[in-house]
């Protein structure tokens, strides 16, 4: 779950603006599927569908570097940079031939589809994970404790 899992994915005719690049929009909507095949190629998914819980996001936010044309392959590097009590933290870059195109932040929680919220503690453990949360970079510790997450210390 803590591994970094790459995604591959091609620009094709509907991901396209007006100008012909990929559409703003489109990279979000991409995050998606790549945040799924984390939990499906760790094996948490399946767990996760079993007791009736799945991934919300909470906050997202993306810088682009450079542009994404028509027939364009390119891979998204999903990877886990922390958590706190409520929320995972996910950081998703888009790679063509070894550049960044762009570089996301998301802050996800998990929900029971009986209702009521999973704790990070509930799903570290059916995770199997039992090391403390890295430390997130300052920047994204700011970011969240302003739009309503949780203050973080500066190491872990």
């Amino acid at each position: 779950m803590l591994d970094t899992c790459v995604t591959p994915f091609r620009v094709w005719v509907n991901d396209l603006d007006v100008l012909l690049h990929m559409n703003n929009g489109r990279y979000l909507t991409v995050l998606d599927p790549a945040r799924v095949d984390l939990m499906m190629r760790s094996g948490l998914w399946k767990q996760l569908k079993a007791k009736g819980w799945y991934p919300v996001v909470t906050l997202e936010t993306i810088g682009f570097h450079r542009s994404l044309e028509l027939g364009d392959h390119y891979n998204v590097e999903t990877r886990v940079i922390g958590w706190d009590e409520k929320h995972i933290f996910i950081e998703q870059g888009f790679v063509r031939d070894d550049a960044q195109v762009a570089l996301a932040v998301v802050r996800a929680r998990f929900l029971k589809r009986s209702g009521g919220v999973v704790t990070t503690a509930e799903l570290l453990q059916l995770s199997g994970v039992t090391q403390p949360s890295p430390a997130l970079p300052e920047w994204v510790a700011r970011w969240s404790e302003a739009e309503g997450g949780m203050a973080f210390p500066s190491s872990a």
